[in-house]
Order: C-alpha cells, then structure tokens, then sequence
C-alpha cells in the first residue's frame, strides 16, 4: 500500500473515528484503526465491537491495499506533523510495520493483520429516513442530560427513540430518564419513520453522533433495525448495536392533572437557583421552592455551613406550596429552556413537576421532589 493524503484532512478524519477505540483493551486489533486505500480514496474505520465508525477522505493511491495501526498512536503522530504537509503512507506485505513521511519526518508503526479487525456487519435495516442535522443534535442536546449512569438498570443507558404522537400529528420522540428526572422531545415524523420499532440508542453513541454533527445544514440518514442503528452524516458512517432491553412506560410518569402553574423568567430561576445552591451540601443538593401568590422564595439549609434566600416575583395565582428539589437537576432543566420564559405545573410536595418552555411545547421534563 502506498498512499499520499493531506494532513488537515487525514486529522480531521483520524479525529473522528479514534474517539470510539477505547483506550485499554484486552484484544490488541480494538486499540487499532483499520486503514484502506483504493482509487483516489483513503478510508479509516474503528470500533469497540459495540460502534463503529468509518470515514472515506480524498487521497492520491499509488498502490492499493490495507493494513491495521494503532489508532491514538497514529493520531497523535498526524496531530504533531506541520500544518499543511502531505503524508505518504506506505506499507510492505512482508514486514508488519507501516511508514509514515511528511517532508523531514518519518515515523514506523507496528501493524496487525486487517483479516483480524472486526466487522459489525448490520444486516438488513428495516426502516431508513432522513432528518436535518439541526434536528438531530436538538433531539440529543434536549434529553443526553437525563440518561442514566447506572449500570443495573442498563435499559436506561441510552435515548428511547421511538414513533409517537397521533396519525394526524405523527412525530418522532426521544425520552431519557434516570429514574429522578425525565426528558422528552418531538420531532415532526419524516417520511420512512412510520412504524419503526422502538429502540435505545447507547449513550456513547449518543455522544458521538453530536460530536459527529458539524454543520447544523447538513442531512443525517438513520437506518434502523430491532438491533442496529446506523447515522450516515457526510462521509461519515456510524452503525451501532442497540441496548437489548425494554424501556419502561414512561407514559405513566408523566402527570396530567398538575393544576397549580408557576410562571418564571427563565434566566432569573437559573440564576437564583445556582446563586443559593452555593451554600447546600454536595450529598444533599436539596432547594426549597416556597410559593405564594405572584412570589417564589428560593431558600437552601446547610446545617455545617449556613444558609441562603433569594426572592423572585413571578406569576403564580394558586394555594401556597413548599417543595423541594435537587439544585443541580433544576438548572440541568432550566438549561434545555430554548425560550425566555419557563412553565412549572405543580401539584403538591411529593408528587413530580412538569417543567416546559411557554411559547414550545415540543419538549418536555418531569422532575421529582426531594423532602427538605
């Protein structure tokens, strides 16, 4: 194999697709990035047997071929290189090793064989329909931050995205919830999506495809199956095993019947609420709401440092309420509010809040109390 690339590129390529390799492993060939040049094309593919990514750039071949090198090293090495130069990447069949020059410097790097890397064959993919990739990263950005770290409950780990809504207004829907808060955002249906089956998209995948996602003007194509998932983005492919579980009725937490609103300025609640969190404790976290007519006080007890309050006016026409929260779930929330103004329909201290922007209601969050 001998193959001529531009470094800015082979950077820029190499910086997708090593995030995936994981950096200790017990199969050598997974800390390795898979390297093929054909015709006037270069592509690079990793993976960590649960995601893969492969990504095709522009290159000059002058003899084709394909060979295996370890993935950070391999980065790091194009990262130091001087900005503008071109890498000859050349290799012999008979000695394992892979040469890289860009004008003064050459590096060697040890190879594995390409017929050991793994391939994540996906299969038929039963449904296929394309989003705008603004779309996309909105869905992600609104609901990443409520996905659960915890391992036992694993069919948590991930975005349930699945077809909802009415056959008049079909939408899309991800929801994430770790069990204390729940996110929730609709997108208009696109044509193919109809009659999907429901699935949970892994968290790192989850990270990667927002990563993956540069230009908010670009089109992302999403194939699905039971238990694959593949996002095409530019030159990029990224197929993914689905988590293997069923995502509870989330349905059922959501309440309906909230019946007193509270109605803030958003920037002023996120304030506030990280104003009088800075005195509460880091096992604790815990604010108190106390609402009257067209007043909230926010106040937080630590009984090892002191104490805080703040007052905020805001439009609230119901029964007196005390409720508490954790401080760093509410301005998690405060901060997925697209618009000015923030809805909290409540109902009494122990039972969960719905929280929705005013003027959008095509997300939503649940929140449940804490007893302070």
């Amino acid at each position: 194999m001998k193959v001529t690339v531009e470094r800015a590129q082979l950077l820029k390529s190499l910086g997708h697709v090593h995030r995936v390799v994981e950096r200790r492993n017990t199969i050598p060939i997974l800390g390795n990035v898979l390297v093929r040049a054909e015709g006037a094309k270069l592509s690079l593919k990793a993976t960590d047997l649960d995601l893969e990514v492969t990504e095709t750039l522009p290159a000059e071949t002058a003899t084709a071929g394909s060979t295996t090198v370890p993935a950070h090293m391999f980065y790091d090495i194009v990262r130091k290189l001087p900005d503008g130069s071109q890498i000859v990447l050349e290799a012999d069949g008979d000695r394992a090793v892979l040469a890289i020059r860009a004008g003064r410097s050459r590096f060697t790097l040890q190879t594995l064989p390409e017929n050991d890397f793994p391939d994540l064959a996906a299969g038929d993919m039963s449904h296929s329909f394309s989003l705008a990739a603004k779309d996309v990263k909105r869905l992600i950005d609104r609901t990443q931050f409520a996905i659960s770290t915890e391992e036992t409950r694993y069919y948590l780990n991930g975005i349930y995205l699945h077809a909802a809504g009415t056959a008049k207004a079909a939408t899309l829907r991800g929801v994430a919830t770790d069990g204390h808060r729940l996110a929730q955002l609709d997108l208009v249906q696109p044509k193919g999506a109809d009659g999907m089956p429901g699935v949970i998209v892994p968290r790192k995948t989850v990270g990667e495809v927002q990563r993956l996602i540069e230009d908010n003007e670009a089109e992302v194509t999403i194939e699905l199956s039971q238990a694959k998932i593949r996002f095409t983005i530019g030159n990029v492919v990224l197929t993914s095993k689905l988590i293997d579980g069923t995502f509870p009725d989330y349905g059922r937490v959501i309440p309906q019947n909230n019946d007193k609103e509270l109605v803030v300025d958003k920037k002023d609640f996120e304030n506030a609420v990280d104003r009088v969190s800075t005195i509460s404790s880091e096992r604790g976290r815990a604010v108190k709401l106390s609402l009257s007519a067209g007043k909230l006080v926010l106040s937080v007890t630590n009984p090892d440092s002191g104490s805080a309050t703040e007052e905020l006016e805001v439009e609230y026409a119901s029964d007196a309420l005390d409720i508490g929260f954790n401080s760093r779930y509410l301005l998690d929330i405060a901060a997925q509010i697209e618009g000015d103004v923030a809805t909290l329909k409540l109902a009494d201290p122990g039972s969960p809040t719905l929280v929705q922007d005013r003027d959008d209601k095509s997300a939503l969050y649940v929140l449940m109390p804490m007893r302070v």
